[in-house]
């Protein structure tokens, strides 16, 4: 049950998120919601930097970014992960009379599609812990609200694509527990930091890093824990 504790929290984040919005409707000022993204995009710079200083080598570090990056840039993450939302939206919302479709594919781009989902999954899963997920819901639950006052009550459609697709992740996680070494989970969180980070510059508008391309990093972190290790060995240090 732990390794949901973030997921059910995130649903019930945009289930109240989602009916304050639609009660609203366009009442909303955008200034407010402006601030509350900055003030996450703030607090996702402080606590990912905490987790990255968290590193007990920053060579695995900075290897883990080269490589995942490479591998990312290779796969096209970020492109993929953008193109699936455009034909998503293509697909399902254009032309039609009702919102509630434009609502429930935007709202599940936002929500499913980002490095919070997948790093906040792996970790709760891993370990119990549902510190990213919580940071995610805060800003879901707010999101929520603005894009449900502006397209209705669509937004309330994602809820049980959040309990499948982030919860799977998270079970799925949560079977590899025993087989990740502690310097290999926390080196994880360390690389995850430095993805939170991208994330807040990004809500500040301040640099558009291209997060999801970094996303495998996460993966090889502890392969290239192990690997160094090896190195290490045959050097005899």
């Amino acid at each position: 049950m732990f390794a949901l504790s973030g997921t059910l929290l995130n649903a019930a984040t945009v289930l109240v998120g989602g009916v304050i919005g639609t009660v609203l409707g366009d009442r909303l000022p955008e200034r407010i919601r402006e601030n509350v993204v900055r003030g996450v995009g703030l607090f996702a710079l402080a606590m990912g930097a905490k987790f990255a200083i968290d590193t007990t080598n920053l060579l695995y570090m900075l290897g883990s970014m080269l490589l995942g990056g490479i591998v990312g840039s290779l796969w096209g993450v970020d492109r993929r992960l953008n193109a699936l939302g455009d034909a998503l939206q293509q697909r399902f919302a254009r032309g039609s009379s009702s919102t509630v479709a434009e609502a429930f594919v935007t709202a599940s781009i936002v929500f499913c599609v980002g490095p919070l989902t997948f790093l906040g999954s792996i970790r709760n899963g891993l370990n119990g812990d549902a510190s990213l997920l919580s940071v995610k819901s805060v800003l879901d639950g707010f999101t929520a609200i603005a894009l449900s006052a502006t397209l209705g009550w669509g937004v309330l459609l994602t809820i049980p694509l959040i309990l499948v697709y982030q919860g799977g992740l998270a079970l799925g996680a949560s079977l590899f527990s025993g087989l990740v070494s502690d310097l290999q989970l926390r080196e994880m969180s360390a690389v995850g930091g430095l993805l939170i980070m991208g994330v807040g510059l990004k809500l500040l508008n301040i640099r558009d890093v291209k997060v999801a391309d970094f996303l495998p990093a996460i993966v090889v972190s502890p392969l290239f824990v192990v690997a160094f290790g090896k190195v290490l060995e045959v050097l005899g240090q």
